[in-house]
């Protein structure tokens, strides 16, 4: 059964860091994309960093590179996100999520990540004060 728990969340000021955890059991992450997800109160869900599968490539949105790192330890099958420089419109819900071959009901495609994710932890919320 596969299974992803997030951690670490907080309140941070502006400018401070903060590094979520995505704990899985189930599969093995090398195997599957995986990625990072937010979503803040009113706003759709929005992919903020993944993991290729094919080639361990990393893409990260726009609006968070040069700030987060994403990566992953084979070893804890466990994944990161490091979050530095934070700013209040980081506020969110952050989800760890892996790909899905198969449609689900929470299924969400990222082009860019060229995946489509479909197991989802259940999110740690992350707030950032001016």
């Amino acid at each position: 059964e596969v299974q992803l728990v997030e951690s670490g969340g907080g309140l941070v000021q502006a400018g401070g860091s903060l590094r979520l955890s995505c704990a899985a059991s189930g599969f093995s992450f090398d195997d599957y994309t995986i990625g990072w997800f937010r979503q803040a109160p009113g706003k759709v869900r929005e992919g903020v960093a993944c993991i290729r599968r094919n080639d361990r490539s990393t893409y990260y949105t726009d609006s968070v590179k040069g700030r987060f790192t994403i990566s992953s330890d084979n070893a804890k099958n466990t994944m990161y996100l490091q979050m530095n420089t934070l700013k209040p419109e980081d506020t969110a819900v952050y989800y760890c999520a892996r790909e899905k071959k198969y449609y689900s009901r929470d299924y969400y495609s990222w082009a860019a990540c060229g995946a489509n994710f479909g197991s989802w932890g259940q999110g740690t919320q992350v707030t950032v004060s001016s």
